[in-house]
């Protein structure tokens, strides 16, 4: 993916749970989701990926045309979980889900995640 110095307005948070991975929680993913999971890596040192959560930015047709590419490399992470949020968008979600059954988690209001 490509780096943009102009977005300055994404926040992310990063857990590294023990023998498992990162877990990477995600806003609205304005930067980029694959660029947050690899800065997200490169900043914890770890490689591996447990679980990443939250808006992906790719709905609207400005960015629905990179939902295969972005959905191509969520599959080379790996993550064990993937749960797209609020401006992931319906098309997003369905590659996903379609792509990476095993990994896919479908979120609503008031779901608990436990690690």
């Amino acid at each position: 993916m490509e780096n943009d110095p102009l977005i300055k307005d994404d926040q992310a948070v990063i857990a590294n749970v023990k023998d498992k991975g990162l877990v990477i929680i995600t806003g609205c993913g304005h930067a980029g989701i694959i660029n947050t999971l690899n800065h997200a890596k490169e900043l914890a040192g770890e490689d591996r990926i447990y679980a990443v959560v939250g808006g992906m930015h790719l709905t609207g047709g400005l960015f629905e045309p990179i939902i295969p590419r972005t959905v191509n490399e969520l599959e080379r992470l790996k993550p064990k979980f993937v749960v797209p949020c609020h401006c992931s968008g319906l098309k997003a979600m369905n590659e996903i889900a379609r792509k990476m059954p095993d990994a896919f988690i479908q979120n609503s209001v008031g779901t608990n995640y436990i690690l």
